[in-house]
Order: structure tokens, then sequence, then C-alpha cells
């Protein structure tokens, strides 16, 4: 496991829009549930002996191949964001309040869609393990200064008073057919939401294990 400070991360695709602020209403989330019997699920339904990494919001179980890397801001100590990466790519976490019942992935989905098009890039609609995903193509600068397309996936999660959004970077995102390990992943998270009040689409926190050390 390792963390970076926010000034050494690397560039990650800033295209998430923001999730609603107010409850909406429930809805149908038969696309964007999961395969039955399997994850994301709520910590309230975890009853396997698997030894998930703590992180707050999140527990994640390791899986081979996969280091755990977490970005933190210096100045705060705060955890912005966690990420599962492996020799051919990525898959970053968000997680959000969401209301009980609802569907927040379809309120998203289309704003997440909408901001990339503004921003010069296209996405589209395919249906894949854990229900409607997007996967989209986003031009960005490299190092040189030239210009490449950065590949992405997104997948939507709706759960218990929780809103999971993922981001699959590199060959899982332009090979959702080879991704079965990063989906196998995926589908072992937990999510602790905690019974606290909160907003519609503000993110739960994460937290540095004890056992994080820092990037070289």
């Amino acid at each position: 496991m390792k963390f970076r400070r926010k000034s050494e991360a690397a560039a990650e695709p800033q295209h998430a829009a923001q999730a609603p602020q107010e409850p909406g209403e429930a809805g149908d989330t038969s696309d964007s549930q999961p395969t039955a019997g399997s994850g994301p699920y709520d910590l309230s339904e975890v009853h396997d002996d698997l030894e998930r990494v703590d992180l707050g919001a999140l527990l994640l179980a390791p899986a081979p191949g996969f280091e755990l890397r977490l970005q933190v801001n210096e100045e705060t100590g705060a955890v912005q964001s966690v990420m599962m990466a492996g020799p051919d790519g990525a898959m970053e976490f968000q997680v959000f309040s969401a209301p009980r019942n609802g569907d927040l992935w379809s309120d998203v989905r289309p704003q997440i869609a909408e901001d990339i098009a503004r921003r010069g890039g296209s996405s589209v609609e395919r249906e894949g393990r854990f229900g409607t995903e997007l996967v989209c193509q986003m031009p960005v600068k490299r190092e040189d200064g030239t210009d490449a397309v950065q590949p992405s996936r997104i997948i939507g999660i709706n759960g218990a008073r929780w809103f999971l959004r993922v981001s699959l970077l590199g060959r899982p995102a332009v090979e959702p057919e080879s991704a079965q390990d990063w989906e196998d992943a995926l589908a072992l998270v937990a999510v602790r939401r905690g019974d606290q009040a909160m907003p519609v689409g503000r993110p739960l926190p994460f937290v540095l294990p004890d056992n994080a050390r820092r990037a070289q």
C-alpha cells in the first residue's frame, strides 16, 4: 500500500460531474445494480472472512497483482482519492451519500456525459456486469505538450443510502472483455455509510490506514 502527497499524485481525469445536492425520487435501479449474489456490498451485508483494508467509507479486499494507492492532502492529511493500480491500468473509487432506495446513477450519468462533451470528449453507454456504464474518451495533454486521448469506463453502483462511482483507466477501460480481474476486485468492495445525516451527493470520508507508506 502506498500513498502520495497531493503534489506528487499522477494526473487523473477531472470530468466528474457533481452529484445532485437535493434528494431524488426513488426509481428503478435495474440498470445499475450488480449481478445477483455479488458486491459491491453495504458493510452490514458482509459475512465473509476476507480481511479488507479499512479506509473509512471503503473497505477493500487485497487482490493479487494490484496495489492500493492513496492521494493525501499534505496540509490537512485528508485522503482525497483511493485507487487500485495494476500493471495494465487502474481503478479509482469515489463514494457519496445518496437517498434511501434512490437511483442516483441515473441522475448523475447524463450529467457526466454532458460535462465530457462540453470539454471536448465523447461518451457512450454500454451494458456491463454492474449495469449501465459510460465508456469515455477525453482529450488530454501529455507532459511534452502533445495531444492524446485518455479512455475510461465509469461504473455507478446504487447502494443503501450511498452511491459508489468507479473509474477504470488503461486496458480495463478499452478492453472490457479482458477486465474480469478488475471487476472481481470491485465485486468484493464494501461501503460503510454510517448513520449520520448528510446532504445527498456529499463525498463520504476516507481515512489513512496505519500501515500506509509514502510513495517515493
